[in-house]
């Protein structure tokens, strides 16, 4: 499905709105407004952003908004070279978020990305999440995933440690979870389009391989880039999503022990570690952290000196 992209005035998506009758289906999150004029779906976003779905698109969205869509202007930014420019082609990207983060769980999305959208996806504003701020990435994602197929899956903590405790390496959690979360979206598309599939890397080919449960599912396509938010779209959309998806977890797990739990492994995260094992203990602490960080052993020590 062809899909187009414009940025409308609040003036311009309110008379939308009062020209045509809204789905009253269950709309996604960040969707604030839905609705279909000759066959061609209609989205308006929180952000101000509209999507035009549909074969006739250009036709539909110059005849409602009465102009042309602009051409899209985004800031070029320096990319590491790749010998494939993965944005000319139809590709699975996939990546992963709270691989370095003592509380919270590891998070790993594949999203398939059809040439026809990479612009879709440089006027919505994709770029690596690691130059996002966590508002513009909870923004993107609900976009996101409206439209493009993608697979999400989470590997809470208890399941982590479980996994530790039986010798996994957080390589071989990753690597299986990569490989899962691709599987299925092959599940959800036509492969006969698929050009390439593109692994943010975290490890040799050969490990990757090693260490993912079952097959690897067409390895003659399957390239893995390092630093691969900046040279592919479709990674960029796979980290955006995955860290949504982590972001999501960490606020729900602050709402619920009241009080902010911060990402990251450094220092800070040690002192805050130490507040709530002296307030629920350690075992319920290790239910949403990865006990095989040693911010877990500095905590205790803080802890230990804090009450010698």
């Amino acid at each position: 499905m062809s899909n187009l992209v414009m940025t409308l005035s609040k003036e311009e998506i309110l008379q939308i709105r009062a020209n045509f009758k809204a789905d009253r289906r269950s709309l996604p999150p960040g969707m604030i407004f839905r609705t279909k004029h000759q066959g061609v779906t209609i989205s308006i976003y929180k952000s101000g952003k509209v999507m035009f779905q549909g074969a006739n698109n250009e036709e539909v969205a110059e005849q409602i908004v009465g102009r042309k869509a602009s051409a899209s202007k985004t800031s070029s930014s320096k990319t590491q070279p790749s010998t494939i420019n993965y944005n000319t082609y139809n590709c699975i990207g996939s990546d992963e978020a709270g691989s370095g983060d003592y509380f919270g769980p590891l998070t790993v999305c594949a999203c398939y990305v059809s040439k026809e959208n990479i612009e879709v996806l440089k006027t919505l504003g994709v770029d690596d999440s690691k130059k996002l701020t966590d508002t513009k990435i909870v923004e993107l994602a609900e976009q996101l995933v409206t439209f493009l197929p993608h697979s999400l899956l989470v590997l809470d903590n208890p399941k982590y440690n479980e996994r530790k405790a039986l010798n996994w390496s957080q390589v071989k959690m990753k690597a299986v979870l990569h490989n899962e979360c691709i599987k299925n979206v092959l599940q959800k598309i036509d492969t006969a389009t698929l050009d390439y599939i593109v692994i943010d890397q975290f490890t040799p080919r050969p490990t990757y391989e090693r260490y993912a449960l079952g097959d690897v599912p067409l390895k003659n396509k399957t390239c893995y880039e390092t630093k691969g938010e900046s040279k592919s779209l479709a990674i960029a959309a796979a980290s955006i999503i995955s860290r949504y998806a982590f972001v999501k977890h960490m606020d729900a797990l602050s709402k619920s022990y009241g009080t902010t739990i911060l990402k990251g492994a450094g220092p800070k995260v040690d002192v805050a570690a130490a507040k709530l094992i002296a307030k629920h203990g350690i075992e319920t602490v290790d239910n949403i952290t990865k006990k095989d960080f040693k911010n877990r052993d500095k905590a205790l020590k803080i802890l230990k000196q804090k009450y010698q």
